[in-house]
């Protein structure tokens, strides 16, 4: 059975999608930590991350880099945090979340009640300084 985030990736449900190329996918947490938390995943369905080939972290971690610079671009932060924990959903992925202390960062924080409008408007901020 296909994880949701396949069915991101097949446009059978919707997503605030950040940046897209032929093998990687992004897209904003729909309950994100702070404004801009985006995951970013590979197109080829994997549940564990170090199930990967080498060759396929190294090109999702420098598509992620990519991500990173658009988030940091738009969203006022220190840094962008990094996290896996794949327990949510069996689909590799990566969190990045615009973070000023390492509190920011802490998945037991409430998560943020956005309106479609925001996410969109973060969702276009992103994909317009994604390169």
């Amino acid at each position: 059975m296909a994880s949701i985030f396949t069915k991101i990736i097949h446009r059978e449900i919707p997503a605030y999608i950040v940046a897209e190329d032929d093998k990687h996918i992004a897209f904003l947490d729909i309950n994100p930590l702070m404004r801009g938390h985006t995951l970013v995943i590979p197109k080829r369905e994997q549940d564990y991350l170090f199930d990967l080939t080498s060759e396929e972290i190294a090109q999702l971690m420098m598509f992620a880099q990519r991500v990173a610079a658009a988030i940091k671009a738009v969203v006022p932060c220190h840094r962008i945090g990094v996290s896996v924990i794949g327990l949510e959903v069996p689909h590799a992925h990566i969190h990045l979340v615009p973070i000023n202390t390492t509190s920011d960062i802490n998945f037991s924080n409430p998560k943020l009640a956005l309106s479609k409008e925001e996410f969109l408007a973060i969702a276009e901020k992103i994909k317009a300084n994604f390169k």
